[in-house]
């Protein structure tokens, strides 16, 4: 298992980031929310966990090993691969997500990108006893791009790709439109979405 990787930062995408490790570029997946704290040619530690599969060797990074631990957890539960566990952890907390387990709080689990109403209730039976109680200060709120932190994660995802600080004013105000529609419809807005979406903008315009 590798547990961590440590190493300068040597590329930034919308979902992976490449850590140079003895020479080596290792490519790890992460949320929107883990990314946006990494900056090319900054060193940087990200915890790590390696899923195996016949075709492929992935490797999924999180800010620390709390956010590992959930996410190995998640994947214990039926339906629940890498992928969907990475998308929780992208809509919540570790903690958040402990605390929705705890107290049965469907509404929070659907607000991720996957889940459906049954979906969440299965997931709220299976996760029970399995998450634990929270181990921090125990808040029910997503992470920030539930609402209006969203435009803040995406404006600093933007720099930490390398555009520049009016490039990426640009870029939120021209996907602003598309999360004040998931706002409006009652849903949180997704980073990860909005981040392809404005690389798309930015790219037209260069």
């Amino acid at each position: 298992m590798i547990a961590f990787v440590s190493g300068p930062v040597a590329a930034l995408a919308p979902d992976t980031a490449v850590i140079e490790v003895g020479g080596v570029g290792m490519a790890v997946h992460c949320t929107p929310g883990t990314l946006s704290g990494l900056r090319v040619g900054e060193p940087a530690r990200l915890a790590t966990s390696l899923v195996v599969r016949e075709d492929s060797l992935t490797l999924y990074g999180f800010a620390d090993d709390d956010e590992r631990q959930v996410f190995e957890l998640l994947q214990t539960a039926s339906g629940v691969g890498p992928r969907l566990a990475q998308a929780m952890l992208a809509v919540h907390t570790p903690d958040a997500l402990r605390l929705a387990v705890s107290t049965g709080d469907e509404k929070a689990l659907t607000a991720v990108p996957g889940i459906g109403k049954k979906g969440a209730q299965k997931l709220l039976l299976e996760l029970k006893d399995r998450l634990g109680a929270p181990v921090g200060r125990a808040v029910p709120a997503a992470r920030p791009p539930a609402a209006a932190g969203w435009s803040d994660q995406l404006h600093t995802a933007l720099v930490g790709l390398g555009y520049a600080t009016r490039e990426a004013d640009e870029a939120v105000a021209a996907v602003t439109p598309q999360a004040e529609v998931a706002l409006a419809e009652g849903g949180a807005p997704q980073v990860a979405q909005l981040l392809r979406a404005a690389l798309q903008t930015l790219n037209r315009t260069r």
